[in-house]
Protein backbone atom coordinates (compact mmCIF):
# COMPACT_ATOMS: atom_id res chain seq x y z
CA UNK A 1 0.00 0.00 0.00
CA UNK A 2 0.89 3.31 -0.62
CA UNK A 3 1.70 5.05 3.30
CA UNK A 4 1.33 8.58 1.88
CA UNK A 5 2.61 11.29 -1.12
CA UNK A 6 5.26 12.58 1.36
CA UNK A 7 8.49 10.60 -0.13
CA UNK A 8 10.85 12.85 1.74
CA UNK A 9 13.01 10.17 3.66
CA UNK A 10 12.89 12.41 7.26
CA UNK A 11 9.07 12.64 7.03
CA UNK A 12 8.88 9.06 6.30
CA UNK A 13 10.78 7.84 9.05
CA UNK A 14 7.36 8.93 11.14
CA UNK A 15 5.14 7.89 8.45
CA UNK A 16 6.76 4.51 8.05
CA UNK A 17 7.13 4.56 12.00
CA UNK A 18 3.51 5.30 12.52
CA UNK A 19 1.89 2.90 9.43
CA UNK A 20 4.10 -0.02 11.16
CA UNK A 21 1.78 -0.06 14.34
CA UNK A 22 -0.95 -1.07 12.27
CA UNK A 23 0.46 -2.67 9.21
CA UNK A 24 3.52 -4.91 8.56
CA UNK A 25 6.51 -3.56 6.58
CA UNK A 26 5.65 -6.19 3.88
CA UNK A 27 2.87 -3.80 3.26
CA UNK A 28 4.22 -0.23 2.90
CA UNK A 29 5.58 1.08 -0.85
CA UNK A 30 8.74 2.78 0.10
CA UNK A 31 10.24 4.80 -2.76
CA UNK A 32 13.43 7.11 -2.92
CA UNK A 33 12.52 10.53 -4.41
CA UNK A 34 14.68 13.08 -5.78
CA UNK A 35 16.33 15.88 -3.86
CA UNK A 36 15.21 18.58 -3.14
CA UNK A 37 12.29 16.23 -2.34
CA UNK A 38 9.55 18.15 -4.10
CA UNK A 39 7.06 18.15 -1.57
CA UNK A 40 9.06 19.75 1.09
CA UNK A 41 12.30 20.90 -0.68
CA UNK A 42 14.66 19.37 2.02
CA UNK A 43 17.65 17.52 0.40
CA UNK A 44 19.10 14.73 2.14
CA UNK A 45 21.90 12.11 0.88
CA UNK A 46 20.89 9.30 -1.67
CA UNK A 47 22.54 7.06 0.99
CA UNK A 48 19.98 8.11 3.58
CA UNK A 49 16.98 7.86 1.56
CA UNK A 50 17.96 4.51 0.50
CA UNK A 51 18.23 3.54 3.92
CA UNK A 52 15.19 4.83 5.13
CA UNK A 53 12.96 3.34 1.79
CA UNK A 54 14.83 0.13 2.19
CA UNK A 55 12.69 -0.57 5.33
CA UNK A 56 9.51 -1.69 2.82
CA UNK A 57 9.66 -2.63 -0.56
CA UNK A 58 11.87 -0.49 -1.99
CA UNK A 59 11.07 1.44 -5.06
CA UNK A 60 12.72 4.72 -7.06
CA UNK A 61 10.64 7.80 -8.13
CA UNK A 62 13.03 9.93 -9.78
CA UNK A 63 14.39 10.51 -12.85
CA UNK A 64 17.45 7.97 -13.35
CA UNK A 65 18.97 9.20 -15.99
CA UNK A 66 19.28 12.57 -14.39
CA UNK A 67 21.44 11.17 -11.97
CA UNK A 68 25.42 11.32 -12.23
CA UNK A 69 27.23 8.14 -12.66
CA UNK A 70 28.43 8.02 -9.13
CA UNK A 71 24.49 8.33 -7.74
CA UNK A 72 23.44 5.97 -11.17
CA UNK A 73 26.29 3.20 -9.08
CA UNK A 74 24.69 3.88 -5.59
CA UNK A 75 21.40 3.03 -6.77
CA UNK A 76 22.59 -0.25 -8.28
CA UNK A 77 24.24 -1.47 -5.29
CA UNK A 78 21.00 -0.20 -3.18
CA UNK A 79 18.91 -2.50 -5.38
CA UNK A 80 21.34 -5.51 -5.44
CA UNK A 81 21.57 -5.32 -1.57
CA UNK A 82 18.32 -4.76 -0.97
CA UNK A 83 17.71 -7.86 -3.38
CA UNK A 84 19.44 -9.99 -0.48
CA UNK A 85 18.01 -8.46 2.64
CA UNK A 86 14.38 -8.37 1.28
CA UNK A 87 13.27 -11.33 2.03
CA UNK A 88 14.07 -10.51 6.35
CA UNK A 89 12.66 -7.59 5.61
CA UNK A 90 9.36 -8.29 4.14
CA UNK A 91 9.38 -11.47 6.39
CA UNK A 92 11.48 -11.02 9.32
CA UNK A 93 9.97 -9.97 12.41
CA UNK A 94 9.82 -6.21 12.85
CA UNK A 95 10.97 -4.51 16.11
CA UNK A 96 10.67 -0.97 16.97
CA UNK A 97 13.52 0.39 19.06
CA UNK A 98 13.18 4.59 18.63
CA UNK A 99 10.16 6.51 17.91
CA UNK A 100 11.01 9.58 15.50
CA UNK A 101 7.64 11.34 17.56
CA UNK A 102 9.87 11.24 20.87
CA UNK A 103 13.53 12.45 19.38
CA UNK A 104 15.93 13.37 16.67
CA UNK A 105 16.53 9.65 16.31
CA UNK A 106 14.37 6.42 14.86
CA UNK A 107 15.24 2.95 14.72
CA UNK A 108 14.34 -0.62 14.20
CA UNK A 109 15.79 -3.91 13.34
CA UNK A 110 14.51 -6.67 11.51
CA UNK A 111 15.16 -10.47 12.84
CA UNK A 112 14.82 -13.59 11.22
CA UNK A 113 12.56 -16.21 12.41
CA UNK A 114 15.53 -18.75 13.53
CA UNK A 115 17.10 -15.59 14.94
CA UNK A 116 19.95 -16.29 12.39
CA UNK A 117 20.23 -13.05 10.77
CA UNK A 118 18.75 -9.00 11.32
CA UNK A 119 19.29 -5.88 9.49
CA UNK A 120 19.15 -2.83 12.38
CA UNK A 121 18.85 0.67 11.17
CA UNK A 122 19.55 3.55 13.54
CA UNK A 123 18.67 7.52 11.68
CA UNK A 124 19.37 10.83 13.28
CA UNK A 125 17.58 13.51 11.50
CA UNK A 126 19.39 16.80 12.89
CA UNK A 127 23.20 16.91 13.82
CA UNK A 128 23.72 18.54 16.73
CA UNK A 129 27.09 19.93 18.56
CA UNK A 130 29.45 18.20 20.93
CA UNK A 131 26.84 15.38 22.01
CA UNK A 132 27.91 12.04 23.31
CA UNK A 133 28.18 9.77 20.47
CA UNK A 134 25.16 7.39 20.69
CA UNK A 135 24.63 3.54 22.11
CA UNK A 136 22.21 1.52 19.56
CA UNK A 137 20.42 -0.90 21.66
CA UNK A 138 19.41 -3.83 19.80
CA UNK A 139 16.39 -5.93 20.26
CA UNK A 140 15.26 -9.66 19.85
CA UNK A 141 18.43 -11.14 19.57
CA UNK A 142 19.49 -14.36 20.68
CA UNK A 143 21.37 -13.44 24.06
CA UNK A 144 23.57 -16.70 24.42
CA UNK A 145 24.68 -16.35 20.64
CA UNK A 146 27.64 -14.11 19.25
CA UNK A 147 27.10 -11.97 16.11
CA UNK A 148 28.88 -10.71 13.24
CA UNK A 149 27.97 -7.09 12.65
CA UNK A 150 28.62 -4.94 9.54
CA UNK A 151 27.45 -1.95 8.57
CA UNK A 152 25.92 -2.10 4.68
CA UNK A 153 26.58 -0.40 1.58
CA UNK A 154 30.19 0.35 2.39
CA UNK A 155 29.33 2.59 5.26
CA UNK A 156 31.10 3.44 8.18
CA UNK A 157 29.65 2.16 11.46
CA UNK A 158 30.14 -0.30 14.31
CA UNK A 159 31.86 -3.49 12.91
CA UNK A 160 32.95 -6.36 14.79
CA UNK A 161 32.00 -9.32 16.95
CA UNK A 162 29.28 -9.14 19.53
CA UNK A 163 27.23 -10.89 22.32
CA UNK A 164 23.41 -10.98 21.47
CA UNK A 165 23.51 -9.54 25.24
CA UNK A 166 25.86 -7.36 24.80
CA UNK A 167 23.81 -5.67 21.91
CA UNK A 168 20.73 -5.36 23.59
CA UNK A 169 21.59 -4.33 26.84
CA UNK A 170 24.77 -2.16 26.49
CA UNK A 171 24.30 -1.56 22.77
CA UNK A 172 27.25 -0.56 20.18
CA UNK A 173 28.16 3.07 19.76
CA UNK A 174 27.33 4.98 16.52
CA UNK A 175 29.16 7.37 15.26
CA UNK A 176 27.03 8.80 12.10
CA UNK A 177 29.29 11.86 11.45
CA UNK A 178 28.74 15.52 10.59
CA UNK A 179 25.61 16.32 8.94
CA UNK A 180 21.78 16.08 8.81
CA UNK A 181 19.65 13.21 8.07
CA UNK A 182 22.88 10.38 8.77
CA UNK A 183 22.08 7.25 9.47
CA UNK A 184 23.56 3.41 9.30
CA UNK A 185 22.15 -0.35 8.67
CA UNK A 186 24.00 -2.73 10.49
CA UNK A 187 23.85 -6.85 9.26
CA UNK A 188 24.03 -8.78 11.98
CA UNK A 189 24.70 -12.70 10.83
CA UNK A 190 25.05 -14.75 14.03
CA UNK A 191 28.29 -17.39 14.59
Amino acid sequence: MWTSDNTDAVARLAIQYGTSLAYPPLTMGSHVSAAPNHQVGRITPLGFRGLVAMSGNLGYELDLGALSTEEKAAVAEQVRFYKEVRRLVQFGRFLRIHSPFEGNVAAWIFVAADGSEALASYFRVLAQANTALPRFRLKGLDRDADYRVSPCLAAEGPSGTFGGDELMESGIVVDLGPGDARGVTLRLERL
